[in-house]
Protein backbone atom coordinates (compact mmCIF):
# COMPACT_ATOMS: atom_id res chain seq x y z
CA UNK A 1 0.00 0.00 0.00
CA UNK A 2 1.07 3.52 -0.76
CA UNK A 3 2.67 5.41 1.91
CA UNK A 4 0.23 8.34 1.67
CA UNK A 5 -2.86 5.96 2.09
CA UNK A 6 -1.26 4.60 5.50
CA UNK A 7 -2.55 7.96 7.23
CA UNK A 8 -4.60 7.99 9.92
CA UNK A 9 -8.16 7.17 8.61
CA UNK A 10 -10.61 9.99 9.88
CA UNK A 11 -14.17 9.98 9.73
CA UNK A 12 -15.28 12.39 7.09
CA UNK A 13 -18.31 14.36 7.44
CA UNK A 14 -20.32 16.13 4.72
CA UNK A 15 -19.38 19.12 5.20
CA UNK A 16 -15.43 17.99 4.85
CA UNK A 17 -16.30 16.50 1.28
CA UNK A 18 -18.30 19.59 0.00
CA UNK A 19 -15.04 21.76 1.19
CA UNK A 20 -12.76 18.97 -0.44
CA UNK A 21 -14.81 19.85 -3.85
CA UNK A 22 -15.00 23.72 -3.39
CA UNK A 23 -11.68 23.76 -3.20
CA UNK A 24 -11.25 21.47 -6.33
CA UNK A 25 -13.35 23.57 -8.14
CA UNK A 26 -11.84 27.01 -7.40
CA UNK A 27 -8.26 25.09 -8.42
CA UNK A 28 -9.80 24.65 -11.94
CA UNK A 29 -11.54 27.78 -12.20
CA UNK A 30 -8.35 29.07 -11.81
CA UNK A 31 -6.46 26.16 -14.10
CA UNK A 32 -9.31 27.08 -17.08
CA UNK A 33 -8.33 30.79 -16.68
CA UNK A 34 -4.75 29.98 -17.20
CA UNK A 35 -5.31 27.94 -20.03
CA UNK A 36 -7.31 30.06 -21.63
CA UNK A 37 -4.93 33.37 -20.93
CA UNK A 38 -1.93 30.77 -22.23
CA UNK A 39 -4.04 29.97 -25.71
CA UNK A 40 -4.48 34.26 -25.91
CA UNK A 41 -1.01 34.40 -26.11
CA UNK A 42 -0.69 31.61 -29.08
CA UNK A 43 0.81 29.12 -26.53
CA UNK A 44 -0.04 25.65 -24.86
CA UNK A 45 -0.61 25.39 -21.14
CA UNK A 46 2.76 23.50 -20.68
CA UNK A 47 4.54 26.11 -23.11
CA UNK A 48 3.20 28.54 -20.86
CA UNK A 49 4.48 26.39 -18.06
CA UNK A 50 8.05 25.89 -19.31
CA UNK A 51 8.46 29.40 -19.57
CA UNK A 52 7.47 30.60 -16.19
CA UNK A 53 9.91 27.76 -14.86
CA UNK A 54 13.07 28.82 -16.90
CA UNK A 55 12.59 32.29 -15.14
CA UNK A 56 11.89 31.20 -12.21
CA UNK A 57 14.52 28.66 -11.95
CA UNK A 58 15.60 31.24 -8.95
CA UNK A 59 19.73 30.05 -8.51
CA UNK A 60 19.36 26.96 -10.18
CA UNK A 61 20.24 26.55 -13.85
CA UNK A 62 16.91 25.31 -16.23
CA UNK A 63 18.08 22.81 -18.18
CA UNK A 64 15.47 20.19 -19.99
CA UNK A 65 16.09 18.08 -16.53
CA UNK A 66 15.26 21.19 -15.10
CA UNK A 67 11.68 21.40 -16.78
CA UNK A 68 11.20 17.53 -16.61
CA UNK A 69 10.89 17.64 -13.16
CA UNK A 70 8.86 20.60 -12.58
CA UNK A 71 6.34 20.24 -15.32
CA UNK A 72 6.54 16.22 -14.07
CA UNK A 73 7.57 14.65 -17.56
CA UNK A 74 9.58 12.71 -19.04
CA UNK A 75 12.62 13.75 -20.60
CA UNK A 76 11.96 13.26 -24.60
CA UNK A 77 8.51 14.72 -23.72
CA UNK A 78 10.51 18.32 -22.00
CA UNK A 79 12.57 18.69 -24.76
CA UNK A 80 10.23 18.47 -27.31
CA UNK A 81 8.05 21.50 -25.30
CA UNK A 82 11.92 23.06 -25.52
CA UNK A 83 11.97 22.87 -29.09
CA UNK A 84 8.43 23.92 -29.98
CA UNK A 85 9.60 27.16 -27.93
CA UNK A 86 12.95 27.31 -29.62
CA UNK A 87 11.14 27.19 -32.50
CA UNK A 88 8.66 29.72 -31.81
CA UNK A 89 12.11 31.85 -30.69
CA UNK A 90 10.60 32.27 -26.89
CA UNK A 91 14.39 30.59 -25.34
CA UNK A 92 17.27 29.73 -26.57
CA UNK A 93 19.97 26.94 -25.38
CA UNK A 94 23.51 28.02 -24.47
CA UNK A 95 26.08 26.14 -23.08
CA UNK A 96 26.89 26.45 -19.40
CA UNK A 97 30.01 28.49 -18.97
CA UNK A 98 31.13 26.24 -15.74
CA UNK A 99 29.98 22.83 -17.58
CA UNK A 100 30.58 23.09 -21.23
CA UNK A 101 28.50 19.86 -21.26
CA UNK A 102 25.52 20.75 -20.20
CA UNK A 103 23.07 23.40 -22.01
CA UNK A 104 21.16 25.36 -20.40
CA UNK A 105 17.51 27.07 -21.48
CA UNK A 106 17.70 30.94 -21.37
CA UNK A 107 14.13 33.04 -22.53
CA UNK A 108 14.41 35.21 -25.32
CA UNK A 109 13.30 39.05 -25.64
CA UNK A 110 10.41 37.71 -26.71
CA UNK A 111 9.67 35.10 -24.44
CA UNK A 112 10.17 37.70 -21.34
CA UNK A 113 7.37 39.84 -22.85
CA UNK A 114 5.07 37.10 -23.62
CA UNK A 115 5.71 35.39 -19.71
CA UNK A 116 5.45 38.93 -18.75
CA UNK A 117 2.13 39.83 -20.00
CA UNK A 118 1.01 36.68 -19.07
CA UNK A 119 2.10 36.55 -15.33
CA UNK A 120 0.77 39.61 -14.52
CA UNK A 121 -2.85 38.24 -15.76
CA UNK A 122 -2.05 35.90 -13.27
CA UNK A 123 -1.10 37.83 -10.61
CA UNK A 124 -4.50 39.55 -11.37
CA UNK A 125 -6.21 36.24 -11.03
CA UNK A 126 -4.82 35.31 -8.06
CA UNK A 127 -5.28 38.65 -6.30
CA UNK A 128 -8.80 38.60 -6.92
CA UNK A 129 -9.44 34.94 -5.80
CA UNK A 130 -7.64 35.40 -2.87
CA UNK A 131 -9.95 36.24 -0.39
CA UNK A 132 -12.06 32.93 -1.60
CA UNK A 133 -9.15 30.90 -1.49
CA UNK A 134 -7.73 31.82 1.80
CA UNK A 135 -11.45 31.52 3.01
CA UNK A 136 -11.52 27.89 1.60
CA UNK A 137 -8.32 27.01 2.91
CA UNK A 138 -9.20 28.28 6.26
CA UNK A 139 -12.06 25.65 6.06
CA UNK A 140 -9.74 22.90 6.42
CA UNK A 141 -8.54 24.20 9.96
Amino acid sequence: MDEGMCAEKIALKDSDYADLADFRAALRGFQAFSEAEAAEAGLTPQQHQVLLAIRGAEGQKATVGFIAERLILKPHSASELVNRLEALDLIVRSTDQQDKRRTVLMLTQQGEAVLATLSNAHRQEIQRLKPMLVALLDRFG
